[in-house]
């Protein structure tokens, strides 16, 4: 299904905090010709909460002309409305998407069953293969290990983005869903460990800033080269410190800026990256070899 290194993208904005569609298409150019092996546009690191649903879809419909079919698109669908995640997920499907990512509803606090009867609805509606994001940390909610086996049991539920960072998930998962679940990491710094573990690739932020060395990383590993796969992680693992400092996407676009890749514009509540964020970003760009 889906492996390797795939992009949370970033959504570029002008300076007036508006779509930039040309600069856009021309990163998702730049991901795929570093070797990037997947895109999920409108997720948390593409600012889906602050966009207009007509942004979200436009910025899907960019992404999917853009990538022309060589790589996937997964494209977030993710609402705390379940007929929103629907109609996000139905237009998803319509212009060409490969997959949908679809995070647990946040600030509801569903129970177990109300999990279950969200996902159900989205994938009885929409006959596209849905990834589960379980991200506690931002939604509250934590999916079961239970609950993903009984939605595993759709035949559209395909796998899930762990961004709980515990690696005894992905063992529990794995059983409990069936070898064939596909697993992807949602934390950068957990990439190579839940390989290990039996995954399949990572949904990643610092992949938005440094694709080739994170497509590299994955490379390595399928190849059997363990010990090159885990220099890479740790050559990379400031530049993953930093893209945290403080809330992202503020670090990342504040990369992609050093690049030329984007303006550092996020979209309120996100404020500007403080100054001495910058300096940590700008520095750990350097150490990485991304800047001289």
């Amino acid at each position: 299904m889906f492996k390797g290194s795939i992009v949370a993208l970033i959504t570029p904005m002008q300076a007036d905090g508006s779509l930039d569609e040309k600069q856009l298409a021309s990163f998702v150019e730049w991901q795929i010709g570093e070797g990037t092996t997947g895109l999920v546009p409108v997720g948390t690191t593409g600012e889906s909460p602050t966009l207009s649903h007509a942004e979200h879809m436009r910025v899907v419909e960019i992404t999917v002309e853009a990538a022309n079919r060589r790589v996937p698109v997964i494209a977030g669908a993710g609402s705390n409305s379940t007929d929103e995640a629907v109609e996000l997920a139905r237009h998803a499907k319509a212009c060409g998407a490969d997959g949908v990512l679809v995070v647990t509803p946040y600030y509801n606090k569903p129970t177990q069953e109300g999990l279950y009867l969200h996902f159900k609805a989205i994938a009885d509606a929409v006959d596209l293969p849905l990834l589960i994001y379980n991200i506690p940390g931002r939604s509250v909610v934590d999916m079961s290990v239970e609950t993903m086996a009984r939605l595993a049991k759709h035949r559209n539920i395909v796998g899930v983005k762990d961004a709980t960072a515990n690696l005894a998930r992905p063992l529990q998962t794995r059983r409990a869903c069936g070898a064939g679940f596909n697993q992807l990491s949602g934390e950068d710094h957990t990439a190579v460990s839940f390989l290990a573990a039996g995954g399949d690739g990572c949904i990643s932020v610092t992949a938005n800033v440094a694709p080739r060395l994170c497509s590299e990383m994955h490379t390595a590993w399928a190849q059997g080269r363990a010990s090159d796969a885990i220099d890479t992680q740790d050559r990379l693992l400031p530049l993953h410190d930093a893209l945290f400092a403080e809330t992202s996407p503020a670090p990342v676009k504040f990369a992609a800026s050093l690049l030329g890749k984007s303006t550092d514009h996020c979209r309120l509540p996100i404020a500007p990256l403080s100054g001495w964020a910058r300096e940590r970003v700008s520095a750990a760009m350097v150490e990485v070899g991304l800047l001289n």
